[in-house]
């Protein structure tokens, strides 16, 4: 336990956490260490019952953020528990990517709404619902992306639905600052080996050429990513507002690393 970051008895709540492997299950692992209160929100009954084993004695929430009558439930659910929170941990994401990878002009219109409607528009959905819930000093996180402005073509639409997501923590905190003291900030990630970003075509591939290029030669930790949600939670980076914290250790200083260029332009063999 941390007294430096001030979470001890503080509670939060994380949505999101689907599996082992999850970034939400490794903040709730931090957020236990640090001696927090935490409660989970998950979609769906069967996702409540596989994850209850891994989370303790946490209570556990269902809440499927795409529908509006489940975040209005959660919200009253809360209520009635007589829960106060002093964090919210939005952790959430999902993109359809039954065809593969195409062409970012090609892509589907309910694919991209519906990719929208879980990824970003649920932060301003649970923020709405779960206001008067949140004490004046609360701190909001969601995870992004490490960067929204490199069209990797395997990411498709889910660039611009990140990108959406990080402008919504603006207008979220600016939002929040007229009768609160309620921080917005996102933690942009890079890659990492998740269980959920093993659903994008060709990530494998990206993930080793990550591994490369970051200067230690080391693959981002989901731990990492976890630490730095925790710090943006605590009351330490209280002079942190409506920003998006880059934790990709470095990769974005290094694509073109000499050792990995020589690797790519190297003849091919025969």
């Amino acid at each position: 336990m941390n007294p430096l970051l001030g979470l001890e008895n503080k509670t939060v709540l994380v949505a999101g956490v689907a599996n082992r492997r999850s970034v939400a299950f490794a903040i709730h692992n931090a957020l236990k260490q640090a001696g927090a209160r935490v409660i989970h929100a998950v979609r769906d009954a069967a996702v409540r019952d596989s994850v209850r084993a891994i989370l303790g004695d946490a209570p556990i929430y269902t809440c499927d953020v795409a529908r509006d009558e489940d975040l209005a439930a959660l919200a009253a659910e809360l209520t009635r528990d007589g829960v106060r929170l002093d964090g919210l941990v939005h952790s959430i994401a999902f993109a359809n990517y039954r065809d593969g990878i195409q062409p970012f002009h090609l892509t589907r219109r309910e694919d991209f709404l519906e990719a929208m409607s879980i990824s970003c528009y649920s932060l301003i959905g649970l923020v709405r619902e779960l206001k008067p819930l949140l004490n004046p000093d609360a701190a909001v996180v969601t995870l992004s992306i490490s960067t929204t402005r490199m069209a990797a073509e395997n990411y498709g639409y889910m660039g611009p639905v990140k990108a959406a997501l990080d402008s919504t923590v603006v207008f979220l905190a600016k939002s929040l600052s007229a009768d609160t003291r309620i921080r917005v900030n996102a933690v942009g990630a890079g890659l990492l080996k998740t269980s959920a970003s093993a659903g994008i075509p060709g990530y494998i591939d990206a993930y080793l050429f990550a591994e490369q290029v970051i200067p230690r030669k080391k693959a981002l930790a989901t731990e990492e990513v976890a630490n730095t949600a925790l710090y943006l939670l605590s009351p330490l980076s209280g002079g942190i507002n409506a920003q998006t914290v880059v934790v990709d250790a470095g990769m974005s200083i290094n694509y073109f690393d000499r050792a990995v260029v020589r690797k790519a332009t190297a003849p091919a063999a025969g």
